[in-house]
C-alpha cells in the first residue's frame, strides 16, 4: 500500500493518466520500495484556467502544475529515499507535461501504523500477525 491522491492542472486525456500512472507507479515501486499490486493512484484534473499561482492562471503563464501527496507507514522509508523520490517525480512530471511550474508540491506523507490500514486492519495489525 500505499495512496496516492494527485491533481494536475492540465487538460485531462486518457493518454496523460495512463502516463501518469505509469510514472508514479514506477518510482513508487523503485524509489519506496511499495508492491505494485497495493498502489493505488487516483489522479484529478483541474483546468489550467483555475489553479492559480501569484494571483495568475497556469493558462496565462503558459505552464502545468501539479499537487499530491503519497501516504506511506511512518518509518518504512529513510529521508534520502524520499528526497530522491521527490527529486525524480518532480523530474517525470516536467518532462511530461513540458513548463512544470516550480510551485509544485510533492508531499510524501508518514502515517502512524496503528492509525492507517487497508481491507479493514491497521498496518499494526499485520506487523504483528501477518
Amino acid at each position: 500500500m500505499p495512496i496516492l491522491n494527485v491533481k494536475v492542472g492540465a487538460k485531462k486525456s486518457a493518454e496523460l493518466t495512463r502516463s501518469i500512472s505509469a510514472i508514479l507507479l514506477d518510482r513508487t515501486t523503485r524509489i519506496l520500495k511499495k508492491k505494485p499490486e497495493l498502489t493505488s493512484i487516483a489522479i484529478s484534473y483541474i483546468d489550467p484556467d483555475d489553479w492559480i499561482v501569484g494571483g495568475r492562471s497556469l493558462s496565462a503563464q503558459g505552464k502545468s502544475s501539479i499537487y499530491f501527496d503519497i501516504k506511506v507507514t511512518d518509518e518504512t522509508n529513510t529521508k534520502t529515499e524520499k528526497a530522491q523520490y521527490i527529486r525524480e517525480v518532480f523530474t517525470a512530471f516536467s518532462n511530461l507535461l513540458g513548463d512544470l511550474h516550480e510551485e509544485s508540491y510533492i508531499h510524501v506523507e508518514d502515517v502512524r501504523a496503528a492509525a492507517y490500514g487497508y481491507g479493514g486492519r491497521t498496518q499494526e495489525y499485520r506487523f504483528h500477525h501477518e
